[in-house]
C-alpha cells in the first residue's frame, strides 16, 4: 500500500478506466434502436424484462398521491436536514447565474449575448433499494436555479419500489414529472420521446455502464453532462494530518465501488505509516467491507514523497475528482493545484460534506477529465445566442473588408450578400 513517487501502480490507478465497453454497446444500440423505433412498446417491454415491472401509459408517471404516500415515510428529521442541504446548494448555484449582455459600437451598431434557459431537461436516478437522493438535489437544483420549466426524472422502480427519499428530494428540487423505468431503455426515452415520455434538451445523471453508454449514443440529438466513470479521491497530507481522518476519508470513496480509487500523497513516513494501521481497523468496522477492500486492494496507495511540492505534480497529473488538501496551509499551498473537480480545504473539509451539504455540486469529471471538464452548474442549463445588428454605418464602413476576405474564401455568394446591399 505504502508506494514510491515512480511506483508503476500510480499508472495503474490512473488508467484503470480504459477497458473496453464492447461487451456493452451492442446491447446499448439495440435498446436504444428499440425504443426510437418501438416507443412505449419497448420501453414497457424492457422494464418488465429488466425491473419486473410491468407498465403502461397510465401507470409509467408516478402520480402526485404516490409522492404524497412516500414523503409521509420519511422522519421529520431527515425532512429537515434535506431541506437544508437544499437551500445551501440552491445559494451556491446562484452565484454561477449568467446574464445577457449588449454593447453599443461607436458607430451606432449594437454586438451582444442573449443567456437563455433550456426548456425541457432529463434527470437519470439510479434505482432499485438504494437512495440517491443527493444526485437528485445535485441534478435537479441548478437546473431550476437556471430558469428551466420542465424537469423529467426517470428512475427504476424495481418491483414497483422507489425509495421514498429519492422522491422527497425530487419534490423539494422542484422536478416537475417522474417517471418509473430505468437502464439503457429510460435514456432513449427521454432522448428520442415516447408516447408516454416527451423528448428532453439534455440528459444529466449517474448510471451504470449501460447508462453511460446510451448517454454517450444519444449526445448530439441531445446534450449530457459528462461520461463518468468510477468514483477517486487523492489527499494531500502533511504531518499535521490526523491518520484516521485520512484513512476515513479513503474508505469513503473505496466503499463506492470496487474501481473507486483512493489515494494519498503525503511527505511524512510517519503519517503513511499509522494510516496503513488506520485502514485495516476502520475497513473491520464497515459494513461495506468488501467492496471497499478489493477497492484498496486494486486502486488505493499512499504515495511517499520528499517535498509537498511534488505531492501537487503527481496529483496534477491525475486531475482527480475530489482533491483534499489535508495539510497546515491550504490557501498558502492552492496556488500550485492546476487540475481537480472540487478541492477540499484542510481539516475541517471532508470530501463528503461536498457530496451531501456545502452547496457546490458533487457531479464532477472523474478519470482525469478535470484537465478540461469543470462540475455541473447553473451554466449547464444555458445557452447562448450571439446579437448582432449593424448600424448602416458601421456596414458600409465594414463591407470593403468583408467582401475582401469572402471573395479569398471562393464564396462569391457570400460577397454577393454584401455587395448586393451596398449597391442598393
Amino acid at each position: 500500500m505504502i508506494i514510491s513517487k515512480t511506483d508503476k501502480r500510480l499508472d495503474q490507478i490512473k488508467n484503470r478506466n480504459e477497458s473496453s465497453d464492447s461487451n456493452y454497446e451492442a446491447t446499448v444500440k439495440m435498446i436504444l434502436d428499440d425504443v426510437k423505433r418501438l416507443g412505449d412498446e419497448s420501453l414497457f417491454s424492457y422494464t418488465a424484462k429488466f425491473d419486473r415491472l410491468n407498465l403502461s401509459a397510465d401507470t409509467v408517471k408516478v402520480t402526485e398521491k404516490e409522492i404524497d404516500d412516500a414523503v409521509a415515510l420519511v422522519d421529520k428529521d431527515f425532512v429537515e436536514a434535506l431541506s437544508r442541504a437544499r437551500d445551501n446548494i440552491l445559494l451556491f448555484h446562484s452565484y454561477q447565474i449568467e446574464k445577457s449582455w449588449s454593447i453599443e459600437t461607436a458607430e451606432g451598431s449594437i454586438l451582444g449575448q442573449r443567456v437563455t434557459p433550456l426548456e425541457r431537461v432529463g434527470i437519470y436516478v439510479p434505482g432499485g433499494k438504494a437512495s440517491y437522493f443527493s444526485s437528485v438535489l445535485m441534478n435537479a437544483l441548478p437546473a431550476k436555479v437556471a430558469g428551466v420549466k420542465e424537469i423529467a426524472m426517470v428512475t427504476p422502480a424495481v418491483d414497483g419500489y422507489i425509495n421514498p427519499k429519492v422522491l422527497l428530494a425530487a419534490r423539494i428540487a422542484g422536478v416537475t414529472e417522474i417517471y418509473k423505468v430505468g437502464g439503457a431503455q429510460a435514456i432513449g426515452a427521454l432522448a428520442y420521446g415516447t408516447s408516454s415520455i416527451r423528448k428532453v434538451d439534455k440528459i444529466v445523471g449517474p448510471g451504470n455502464i449501460y447508462v453511460a453508454l446510451a448517454k454517450k449514443s444519444v449526445f448530439g440529438l441531445v446534450d449530457i453532462d459528462m461520461i463518468a466513470g468510477p468514483s477517486e479521491i487523492l489527499i494531500i497530507a502533511d504531518e499535521y494530518a490526523d491518520p484516521c481522518k485520512v484513512a476515513a476519508d479513503m474508505l469513503s470513496q473505496a466503499e463506492h465501488d470496487e474501481l473507486a480509487a483512493s489515494v494519498t500523497i503525503t511527505n511524512s513516513n510517519v503519517l503513511a505509516e499509522k494510516v496503513v494501521v488506520e485502514l485495516k481497523r476502520q475497513l473491520e468496522l464497515l459494513p461495506r467491507k468488501e467492496i471497499a477492500e478489493k477497492s484498496l486492494d486494486n486502486y488505493g496507495a499512499i504515495v511517499v514523497v520528499d517535498t509537498l511540492d511534488e505531492a501537487a505534480e503527481i496529483s496534477n497529473s491525475f486531475a482527480p475528482e475530489h482533491l483534499e488538501l489535508y495539510i497546515k496551509s491550504p490557501m498558502e499551498f492552492l496556488p500550485k493545484i492546476k487540475h481537480a473537480g472540487a478541492i477540499f480545504m484542510g481539516e475541517y473539509s471532508p470530501e463528503v460534506i461536498g457530496d451531501y451539504y456545502a452547496g457546490p455540486n458533487h457531479v464532477l469529471p472523474t478519470g482525469g477529465s478535470a484537465r478540461f471538464f469543470s462540475p455541473l452548474g447553473t451554466y449547464d442549463f444555458i445557452k447562448r445566442s450571439s446579437i448582432i445588428c449593424y448600424s448602416k454605418e458601421e456596414f458600409n464602413s465594414a463591407s470593403k473588408d468583408v467582401i475582401r476576405l469572402a471573395s479569398d474564401e471562393g464564396l462569391d455568394g457570400h460577397a454577393n450578400s454584401i455587395i448586393y446591399r451596398k449597391n442598393k
